[in-house]
């Protein structure tokens, strides 16, 4: 009796979290998923009890619904390798400093997370604007002015800073658990200070970097108040395009046709990139 008691108590003790799963998730992904198959009439709306496949069929065939997708993921994947770059050496520094400076980096990094990203968009929106704080230095060393808001560039420097803590945290995590007699080992058998990076730490924080880029990945792809405030009416993105379609249009099924397949692909570049990544990792590691 006490060894069903046993097996039964991991069951009981996360069943709340089971449940909450199951309401706020799970069943409102199916209402989604069931949405996007109805039938949809301009004069009436969505018909209820009648199902068709012609929004993922538009989807799938329109060049539009091609080009915006094709915007979405190549921004993501350029916003996500940027913050490797900035953020893996960025929590490898804070990694090596002292307290207080190491705390008060730390804040430095976590601090916009602690301000609304509407609000960090409408800041990049005044600094990147025809008259803003950018095209002013700009000025000053003879170029411009440079048409940057309502562009990528405008959405990816944005984004970049909004995301960059999601790179940092997790690479630092990572670092904490480095051992550092292993870096001086390697150091103290004269492998230079690179060799010791790409061969030493590298391989060892790969964890922390992979975590972070899906993380940043996932939240660029379905980002929507930046790409909506910086990139206006016609740099359209995923996001963007569902935000329409549900409130502009009032084509329900369609977006959430768009939706369903944003988090689709979503996954499965996230699954590939998973798997590449941690079988390098694991392949480095031997």
């Amino acid at each position: 009796m006490s060894g069903i008691k046993n097996k039964a108590a991991p069951w009981w003790l996360s069943g709340p979290a089971l449940l909450l799963f199951t309401a706020l998730l799970l069943v409102p992904l199916l209402l989604t998923a069931v949405l996007s198959f109805n039938v949809y009439d301009p004069a009436t709306g969505p018909k209820a009890g009648e199902f068709t496949l012609a929004h993922y069929a538009q989807v799938f065939t329109d060049s539009y619904y091609h080009g915006i997708f094709w915007r979405t993921f190549w921004i993501s994947a350029l916003v996500t390798l940027i913050c490797v770059v900035i953020g893996a050496p960025e929590a490898y520094v804070l990694s090596r400093m002292r307290n207080p400076w190491r705390s008060i980096l730390l804040l430095v990094v976590l601090a916009p997370l602690l301000v609304s990203v509407v609000v960090r968009a409408f800041g990049w929106s005044m600094l990147l604007g025809p008259e803003g704080a950018v095209n002013s230095l700009l000025g000053l060393v003879g170029i411009g002015p440079v048409k940057m808001l309502y562009t990528e560039i405008a959405v990816i420097v944005a984004l970049v800073h909004v995301m960059l803590p999601f790179m940092v945290i997790p690479v630092w995590t990572s670092l904490q658990k480095l051992d550092p007699g292993v870096e001086n080992a390697a150091l103290s058998l004269k492998a230079s200070p690179f060799t010791t990076l790409r061969r030493i730490v590298l391989p060892q924080v790969m964890p922390g970097i992979l975590s972070g880029s899906l993380i940043v990945f996932g939240l660029a792809a379905s980002s929507f108040a930046i790409p909506g405030l910086l990139g206006g009416r016609r740099l359209k993105m995923v996001a963007t395009v569902v935000y329409d379609e549900y409130l502009s249009e009032l084509n329900w099924p369609l977006g959430a046709a768009i939706a369903l397949t944003l988090l689709a692909a979503n996954l499965i570049v996230m699954l590939s990139y998973n798997r590449l990544v941690e079988g390098r990792y694991k392949k480095a590691l031997g």
